[in-house]
């Protein structure tokens, strides 16, 4: 049975860094340990800063 629950969890770790829903839980423990009195963004105030600054750095394009 362990066996099997240790591959589950390998699978559902490959996902969740696939579809990026471990970038998040990633950003919220460094947000913790360098502001720890400042409130952590949720998901949607996340996933609205990191569009932002994707769209801010993405280079110009003539086309």
């Amino acid at each position: 049975m362990t066996a099997v629950r240790k591959v589950l969890d390998s699978v559902l770790r490959y996902a969740r860094e696939l579809t990026g829903e471990a970038e998040y839980d990633r950003y919220c423990e460094r947000h913790r340990r360098h502001h720890p009195q400042a409130p952590v963004p949720t998901r949607r105030e996340y996933q609205r800063m990191r569009t932002a600054q994707r769209e801010h750095e993405s280079p110009s394009r003539c086309c």
